[in-house]
């Protein structure tokens, strides 16, 4: 018998995963996911697979951690994509989802709970829009306190001493620029010591109420991790490895075990370090980025993660053994992973000599119609990976290919590299972008009269700017909530990112002109190949007013502009059926330019 070519909505029929959590005995997994079609909590009872659910709210999950005694989870909701998050608690068996912190229009992050589970300590925009404040919220008294209150950048509490009488906050000035502070006894302590240049802390554990492991790029060009004595107050550089950036570390105390999680470009990678004998040990993983780890008292380790023709799975290793269970096994309905495309990972100079890589999804030959697509990732400060897309995977099948350079300002490839985006949204990267293209051309991967563009987020801007930069190289263009005009986007992000835009984007006054150069709306004139705009309307990052500013001024010089609003959408798509909106619509838009 023979059977149709999958359609849009197998590949958007395939499920993923937000968060998840495992219960202290290691009974229950918990995660969020959308098996219904919208995002819920669901768990299996170890070792089974199957899972049922424990709430009906309808909504993606931001936040999730388990009591440390088994008696409830703390989970964090928004609304429609809001991203204004509030706590909640629920019961291992699910059912009522019980208010804890609940403030509207304020967000509510990084929950942590004491060893009793009697307190809950958060990170909230409540009272300090722009620098947060950290509170203790007792549980059962229901007293609550203000025990940090932001300043200069927004500030963060990621780790505490088991005793609670330590704590570690975050203070982040722009996305590469971060510094830690440990408070105890009235007393401030920066964890790296002082030096004009800037540098980033990511992650900070606490091994013993003397000794704090952090990772940090501290007078190098790659995170690495390092060793803080409290007592002493010294710092010291422990582990690295050559051009990978340490990204998340993890702590079990009966083996003296930190697990440590690295990223080399579009691939992550998983690491033992004894912190008695120095012994680094590296761990085969079944994914290539790794997107949550947990490990827990028996030294077991979870991992959440996907590759390129995996969805988003977890996957459990015993202490004792070296291989990997599945504990989900998604995948995509009625399509078998072998007819999925493996990226081929290519590099290329760019117009000034530097290196760029980039990730080449190509059309299999049967069904290949000879396009390709241009794709800049979003972040800017983020990176392609090999990382599962449904997107790309559906538009490959149809015979599209994919090119996702990861132009400067990418992570994963050092932080002078990172840096390079800010105050240069507009030049460099859009350069980068069409060198890219240009190497696609000389190489034999396109046609020069053949190529697509489409980007979301800081892609989405990269899309408006390319069209109204370099129109000639593209036949049609898809902008998903992408920023059109500088000025009016670093006013309208949230509260506690503004601190960081001045070296992030730029400067309004200052650099006035450089922004001018750098927004897309200056460029409306150039705009004149068929485009199609895509927004959430409760979009909290990207404000629906710069998709409604740029699709009306093009619609007013006679451009054909297509528009495409989600109402119960923030930035990005969390429920099936606009999913699956969203994709058919930018399918059926290409198929007409092929």
């Amino acid at each position: 018998m023979k059977f149709q070519k999958p359609d849009v909505e197998q590949f958007f029929r395939t499920f993923g995963i937000q968060n998840f959590t495992v219960s202290p005995d290691e009974k229950q997994l918990v995660f969020s996911t959308n098996l219904s079609g919208k995002y819920n909590l669901w768990a299996v009872d170890l070792p089974n697979s199957f899972p049922y659910p424990l709430t009906f709210i309808d909504q993606s999950c931001q936040e999730l951690t388990y009591d440390k005694k088994g008696r409830f989870l703390i989970a964090g909701f928004d609304k429609d994509g809001n991203e204004n998050t509030q706590l909640y608690a629920i019961q291992p068996q699910g059912g009522e989802l019980k208010s804890v912190r609940l403030s509207e229009g304020d967000r509510h992050m990084m929950p942590l709970l004491s060893m009793d589970g009697n307190r809950l300590y958060y990170t909230s925009t409540k009272g300090n829009s722009m620098y947060l404040n950290a509170y203790s919220f007792d549980l059962e008294t229901e007293e609550e306190s203000v025990i940090n209150e932001g300043q200069e950048a927004a500030t963060y509490l990621i780790s505490m001493s088991s005793d609670e009488k330590k704590f570690v906050y975050l203070k982040t000035f722009a996305n590469t620029y971060s510094l830690a502070y440990l408070h105890r006894n009235n007393e401030v302590t920066r964890l790296t010591p002082e030096t004009e240049k800037q540098h980033t802390v990511s992650d900070v554990v606490f091994v013993s109420d003397d000794e704090i492991y952090i990772v940090t790029d501290f007078e190098d060009n790659f995170s690495y991790l390092a060793k803080f004595k409290v007592s002493e107050g010294k710092f010291s550089k422990v582990v690295s490895f050559e051009k990978e950036d340490f990204k998340a570390i993890k702590y079990n105390e009966a083996e003296k075990t930190l697990y440590i999680v690295s990223e080399k470009g579009v691939e992550d990678f998983l690491y033992a370090y004894n912190v008695e004998s120095g012994e680094v040990n590296k761990i085969d993983v079944p994914v290539s980025v790794i997107e949550k780890l947990i490990v827990t008292e028996a030294n077991n380790l979870y991992v959440l993660g996907r590759s390129a023709t995996r969805p988003f799975n977890i996957y459990k290793r015993e202490s004792t053994g070296t291989s990997w269970q599945a504990c989900t096994n998604y995948g995509v309905p009625g399509v078998s992973e072998e007819e999925l495309v493996n990226p081929e990972v290519v590099t290329y100079p760019s117009f000034d000599g530097l290196e760029i890589e980039a990730l080449f999804f190509k059309a299999k030959e049967d069904v290949s119609n000879g396009h390709v697509i241009l794709w800049p990732h979003g972040g800017p400060q983020a990176a392609e990976r090999k990382s599962f897309r449904a997107m790309f995977q559906f538009l490959v099948n149809r015979g599209y290919s994919i090119f996702a350079p990861n132009f400067r300002g990418s992570t994963g490839y050092g932080l002078s590299y990172t840096k390079m985006v800010e105050g240069d949204w507009g030049h460099g990267p859009r350069l980068d972008n069409i060198e890219g293209l240009e190497w696609l051309i000389n190489n034999g991967y396109a046609n020069r009269d053949r190529i697509l563009l489409l980007g979301g987020s800081y892609g989405g801007y990269m899309a408006l700017l390319l069209h109204g930069r370099h129109p000639e190289y593209f036949k049609a263009v898809v902008d998903i909530f992408g920023p059109s005009d500088l000025f009016s986007f670093i006013d309208s992000v949230p509260e506690h990112w503004k601190p960081a835009m001045n070296q992030w984007v730029g400067d309004p006054v200052k650099d006035r002109e450089k922004l001018i150069e750098f927004s897309p709306i200056t460029y409306l004139d150039h705009m004149m190949k068929p485009m199609l705009v895509i927004q959430g309307a409760n979009d909290p990052r990207v404000v629906k007013a710069e998709s409604d500013k740029i699709v009306k001024a093009l619609q007013e010089k006679g451009v054909n502009v297509e528009y495409l609003v989600l109402e119960d959408e923030g930035h990005g798509f969390s429920k099936k059926e606009n999913e699956i909106k969203v994709n058919r619509t930018i399918l059926e838009f290409f198929d007409r330019f092929i």
